[in-house]
């Protein structure tokens, strides 16, 4: 008998190690005026993935532990790091209501209902992050971190959160829909409801 307490946080923590690896070292980082930087990243791959495979808050933890020590860790995103847990941590609460609470992906063995709210909770999720990430940047900036280039960054922070938003929604998709059934054969798979 497995506990499941334990395999969740088990779980989440290698998510965070995931997010983590994919947000520092597959990244394209592009410097901006000011000193300040963005990057072309999969990490709310990750962030998405977990929730989809562990639930809105274990998942939205290991992506928002594992984006936030990767910003602590650089110096140009370090003062970042606060702003980081907070969305990403939203990203994956917000994917994992829609696709656990209201889709109820892992109960249903439809595979076209799967599909479909595994493709909508991944997008609730990652449109979240591409609203509010650019917007939220932008205040943090002008008013806790008092950078007068706010206004310069955001045109780029847009971009690159979209960027990110679309290639993150279709490799989360891509990956979670096998991943989920060989987790299901090995009874590893977590029913969420």
């Amino acid at each position: 008998m497995r506990n499941e307490k334990v395999l969740k946080i088990v779980t989440t923590g290698l998510m965070a190690a995931l997010s983590y690896v994919v947000f520092t070292f597959l990244q394209i980082k592009i410097t901006l005026p000011g000193g300040d930087a963005t990057s072309i990243h999969l990490g709310n791959a990750v962030c998405v993935l977990g929730a989809l495979l562990l639930g809105g808050v274990y998942g939205g933890l290991g992506g928002a532990i594992g984006m936030t020590i990767g910003d602590l860790f650089d110096p140009v995103y370090v003062l970042y790091a606060p702003k980081t847990f907070i969305l990403k941590f939203c990203i994956g609460l917000i994917t994992g209501i829609i696709a656990h609470r209201i889709g109820k992906i892992t109960v249903s063995n439809d595979k076209k209902h799967i599909l479909k709210w595994t493709i909508l909770a991944t997008i609730s999720g990652l449109l979240f992050n591409v609203i509010f990430d650019p917007l939220l940047g932008y205040y943090y900036k002008l008013l806790i971190l008092g950078k007068p280039a706010a206004e310069l960054t955001l045109a780029w922070n847009i971009a690159s959160t979209s960027i990110n938003a679309v290639t993150s929604a279709i490799v989360a998709v891509v990956i979670y829909l096998p991943l989920s059934k060989g987790l299901k054969k090995a009874g590893l798979f977590f029913t969420l409801s």
